[in-house]
């Protein structure tokens, strides 16, 4: 097999570049544009293996993508590359718009001409595979899961525009045949994490002894996976998810934002000591504008069907995470000599 993984310099993407090496014995190419969040050094472990390829190349290049896929003549596209931070996405819609719905419009578009040029044998093999968020289906009250079936009612400019680019694969398969699958997970993290999200961004600035923020009263609700458990799970549902089909990757961990946050004070407490609680440094900030209460998953489908079922607990993936940051001061300390500093975000209207 070779596989074309887009995004793959990116947070969830190097993880599974990084798993695909390693559990694998397929080729990959890794297709990234190299925004702020895509980090070539998140893969510096494999970057030398004969089986990995990098292409420095945006998704909404036509002519670039239609290239890369003659010259490589994939199996398999796991489709990754998004601008997916929400904060991001209030104050800037319109790059959303143009890397989630252009860029996979873009992608189906060439993925589809290449499809029907291949030979019967190789159509039947190939695969795309299309990476989203649970954000789509928008809010929870207090009870329920998302399921697989679940109406979309995406909430902000990040969760509307992945939902469009889940609506346009869903679209591809019936109306062409096109052999596809699409993912919604819930929140990752883990090590190679950007910092601007809720559990990284809160390790080093309660390392720096910063305010740790956290957003209105803390009480929204995330199901959180660990990354190297997502990565699997979409290896395992391109090898052997039924085409056509949707599956919901969950972690079974759901946590308020301060419980979160007062689990990463616990242990930096406990791992790198500072001369008063971390604790003492939680900062209850204005929320962030329509921001959903609560999403869970129910991942019933994919532990039946596919017999995933993550590794991690949510206690164990934060100690772990914890401690890589801790033991990697350099990847980070690179991103912070940058343009970004941990500020909030989103807070601009559009």
């Amino acid at each position: 097999m070779k596989i074309v993984v887009t995004g793959g310099a990116g947070f969830i993407g190097s993880a599974v570049v990084r798993a695909l090496i390693a559990d694998t014995d397929w080729q990959v190419v890794n297709l990234d544009k190299l925004t702020y969040a895509g980090n070539l050094d998140s893969l510096a472990s494999v970057a030398g293996n004969p089986r990995y390829t990098f292409a420095h190349l945006d998704i909404c290049d036509r002519d670039g993508v239609k290239a890369l896929f003659e010259a490589e003549r994939p199996d398999a596209i796991m489709h990754l590359a998004a601008e997916s931070h929400v904060d991001r996405s209030i104050e800037g819609p319109a790059a959303f718009v143009e890397t989630n719905v252009v860029g996979t419009f873009n992608l189906l578009q060439n993925a589809l001409d290449y499809w029907r040029g291949l030979p019967a044998v190789a159509q039947d093999r190939f695969r795309f595979h299309h990476v989203s968020t649970d954000e789509v289906y928008g809010s929870l009250g207090a009870e329920g899961l998302f399921c697989e079936e679940s109406r979309y009612e995406p909430n902000s400019p990040y969760s509307a525009s992945k939902a469009a680019s889940d609506h346009f694969v869903r679209a591809w398969h019936h109306t062409y045949g096109f052999p596809s699958l699409i993912t919604n997970c819930s929140n990752n993290y883990g090590p190679f994490h950007f910092p601007e999200k809720l559990i990284p961004l809160n390790i080093l600035r309660g390392l720096d002894g910063k305010p740790m923020p956290v957003y209105g009263k803390g009480e929204n609700v995330r199901d959180w996976l660990f990354v190297e458990d997502h990565a699997r799970a979409l290896i395992t549902v391109i090898q052997k998810g039924r085409l056509g089909e949707v599956y919901n990757i969950g972690g079974s961990a759901e946590r308020r934002n301060i419980d979160v946050v007062n689990a990463i004070c616990d242990l930096l407490d406990e791992m790198a000591p500072s001369d008063r609680p971390h604790r003492d440094l939680i900062s209850f900030v204005t929320d962030r504008p329509g921001h959903d209460l609560r999403y869970a998953i129910d991942a019933t489908k994919i532990r039946d069907e596919l017999d995933w079922q993550p590794r991690e607990n949510f206690e164990s993936g934060l100690a772990k995470t914890v401690r890589w940051y801790l033991d990697n001061k350099p990847w980070w300390q690179r991103i912070l000599s940058g343009s970004y500093r941990t500020e909030r975000l989103g807070l601009t209207p559009a």
